[in-house]
């Protein structure tokens, strides 16, 4: 008798063997995440022990700055030089970041919103994925380092990035634009265009959603079979804690449940087949996809939430995917 026939319907095998069929260095790391203990979330009204929770990721060391920015973009490291400088707008902090072959007369500017469940990723980090992410995209960055957890839950992050947009329409046209996010950079990135949509803002003229929560009341599928890759209890009390005396469902929360027309931007989706957020990234891209709006789905075999970590042949790969969706939106917008 197989596993597969003694097992309860619907249950997975434990621990979940790795892959064959990614890169090698994919494996190593898959392997590598698995000794990882994962931390239990606390409870919204525990705001001592979120602060404990952060305390875990500030160590401010080249090497633990260099993992959770790469972590929370997605990104990999390149020997691009980068020039990095911080702004504020509106009281918004960002970062721009330009590298250094960049053309003057290149007008193009990628606005990039850093993951980290509305809680990692800012100061140091926020400095340094920006530099990644421009040195991996070959353009001019604008990256946030908005406020999060646990002293600045929902709208004050997405408030920010707000600011940020209308900074950055003041000064680049709103085709030569593109917005991409990981993680809870993609849900601010998605609740982001509904805002600007829903206040008259022009839209850019490309999206990135690299593994976005956008359903915050985690009724997709995947919540329960990649329930293994996220500490015990899921995604529960950082939920509830980032959306503060809001629904859920509130289309800024969730942009899921947000409504979306043809008229919205060019996106591409990426997640992986051992991301929890697997559901919702394809729930959103139906959902794009029936109200007429272009939208690629793009899916990583073996890749669990954040991919793997940006050392493997495949992080390499989904960023030059995503580069080159960028450039061809960017391309057609000056065209148009």
């Amino acid at each position: 008798m197989t596993n597969s026939q003694t097992r309860s319907p619907g249950a997975l095998p434990a621990p979940i063997p790795i892959p064959t069929t990614i890169s090698a260095e994919a494996q190593a790391m898959l392997l590598a995440m698995e000794q990882i203990p994962k931390q239990p979330q606390p409870v919204p009204e525990d705001v001592e022990g979120w602060r404990a929770l952060v305390a875990v990721a500030a160590d401010e060391s080249p090497e633990t700055v260099e993992a959770v920015a790469l972590v929370t973009t997605a990104s990999v490291v390149t020997d691009v030089a980068v020039a990095v400088e911080p702004r504020e707008a509106g009281g918004a902090k960002y970062f721009v970041a330009t590298p250094d072959n960049t053309a003057t007369d290149d007008d193009r500017v990628l606005l990039f919103i850093h993951g980290g469940g509305f809680t990692f990723g800012a100061g140091p980090v926020a400095h340094r994925s920006t530099e990644l992410v421009a040195g991996c995209y070959g353009v001019r960055t604008w990256g946030m380092d908005y406020r999060q957890l646990p002293d600045d839950p929902f709208p004050a992050g997405l408030d920010d990035c707000m600011a940020v947009y209308r900074q950055l329409l003041t000064e680049h046209r709103a085709e030569s634009i593109a917005i991409a996010g990981q993680s809870g950079g993609a849900n601010l990135t998605a609740a982001l265009l509904l805002r600007a949509r829903d206040e008259g803002l022009p839209l850019p003229a490309a999206v990135g959603l690299i593994s976005p929560p956008a359903d915050l009341t985690q009724s997709g599928d995947t919540y329960q079979t990649n329930g293994f890759t996220i500490p015990q209890g899921g995604l529960t009390n950082m939920a509830r804690f980032y959306a503060g005396g809001y629904e859920l469902d509130h289309p800024y929360v969730s942009p899921l449940f947000g409504t979306y027309s043809s008229d919205f931007p060019p996106t591409i989706l990426t997640a992986g087949t051992r991301d929890f957020l697997l559901s919702d990234t394809v729930r959103l891209h139906r959902k794009l996809l029936h109200a007429g709006v272009r939208a690629e789905l793009h899916v990583w075999e073996g890749a669990p939430h954040g991919m793997f970590m940006g050392r493997a042949p495949e992080d390499r790969e989904q960023v030059a995917q995503v580069r080159r969706f960028l450039e061809d939106a960017w391309s057609a917008a000056a065209r148009a």
